[in-house]
């Protein structure tokens, strides 16, 4: 009796592990929603993630800063795992309680990122992983604009020929804040006549916009069918639509523009917690965050994956522009409410 107890006792133990396996396998997450710009992914990447864990990235799109901002407030910050969010959103995302603290422990390839740019926004070394970082300028196509592009004013006071051929990226910061370059003031500026200034400027241009959404980067872009000559655009995305015509072109105003940092964050109310943060941190393995780099063509924040860049990639004065290209371009800062409040009506007016 004590034989058959003690094999009893052995097919107990066998069936807990048994089931404890199951359980544990089960609790593995299959997937992850990732909060993300569209073509700023490379798929190979995520399948490389997928064979490694078991875990499928499942994208989900936003075509401005702002359309991320409604869709988080919307939600409550519920429905996703991690999400892009830019430098100046951090610290509001934050306080609303929507973003999980991260820091070296969960994320330890956080020991190969520039420093500065985790400290570049208020909140970020605490809530962020640096993703890239880039600036905004005008792209057009040589052959249909008759004239080389230099001002922020060659978009906002487009020549007759041009109505109903040029496009804006419909988020509130960036449109008010290439109005506000384009008359030589700061992208930050809260001073009531200069933000109608700005908005003066943008009204008079509207008749003229064909779209205030943010241009596909594939082969049917309107820039390569000819819908559109000219555009808001961040840089890197030149170099994707120049893959498919060489007569694409990228300009940085001379009145300069933005700055931006792109931030991966896992949300708070995320139950993969966990594998959210192993996916940030596969993301800023060197190896992968390097080749992440040359499929998007934006700089990456990531030294120990820059290093590992061709020096034609590192030259490029498109992807990385020269101190002296950039003497005029500001990041973006803390607002007081009132005049985020002024922005928003402001954008609002203009787009809706």
């Amino acid at each position: 009796m004590g034989k058959n107890m003690s094999v009893s006792k052995t097919l107990l133990v066998a069936f807990f592990l048994l089931a404890t396996s199951v359980v544990a396998k089960a609790a593995e997450p299959k997937e992850l929603v990732f909060l993300s710009w569209p073509d700023y992914m490379d798929p190979e990447i995520l399948e490389e993630f997928e064979q490694r864990t078991g875990i499928t990235i499942k994208q989900s799109y936003f075509d401005s800063d702002t359309a991320r901002g409604e869709l988080l407030l919307e939600t409550e910050g519920k429905g996703f795992d991690v999400a892009l969010i830019n430098g100046a959103s951090i610290r509001i995302l934050a306080k609303r309680g929507w973003l999980e603290p991260l820091d070296e422990l969960s994320i330890p390839n956080l020991k190969h990122v520039d420093p500065r740019f985790r400290t570049a926004f208020e909140k970020a070394e605490d809530f962020g992983v640096p993703y890239f970082w880039g600036t905004l300028g005008i792209v057009y196509r040589q052959d249909l604009v008759p004239f080389p592009v230099t001002s922020w004013m060659d978009l906002l006071q487009p020549v007759k020929q041009l109505h109903g051929k040029v496009s804006m990226i419909g988020d509130s910061a960036d449109m008010i804040g290439v109005a506000l370059k384009a008359l030589g003031y700061s992208l930050n500026s809260t001073a009531p006549q200069e933000l109608r200034e700005a908005e003066s400027l943008l009204q008079a241009q509207a008749p003229a916009v064909k779209t205030y959404r943010y241009i596909s980067l594939n082969e049917n872009s309107a820039l390569l069918t000819g819908q559109l000559a000219m555009s808001m655009m961040y840089n890197g995305d030149t170099r994707m639509l120049q893959e498919y015509n060489e007569n694409i072109a990228f300009v940085f105003p001379k009145e300069g523009g933005n700055i931006w940092i792109d931030y991966l964050s896992v949300l708070s109310a995320s139950p993969k917690k966990a594998a959210a943060k192993r996916f940030i941190n596969f993301l800023n393995e060197p190896e992968i965050a390097a080749r992440l780099a040359q499929y998007v063509y934006y700089a990456t924040p990531n030294k120990a994956a820059e290093a590992l860049l061709p020096e034609d990639f590192r030259n490029d004065p498109v992807i990385y522009p020269s101190e002296e290209t950039l003497k005029n371009f500001e990041t973006y800062q803390r607002l007081p409410p009132r005049a985020q409040k002024n922005r928003a009506a402001i954008f609002s007016r203009i787009v809706y």
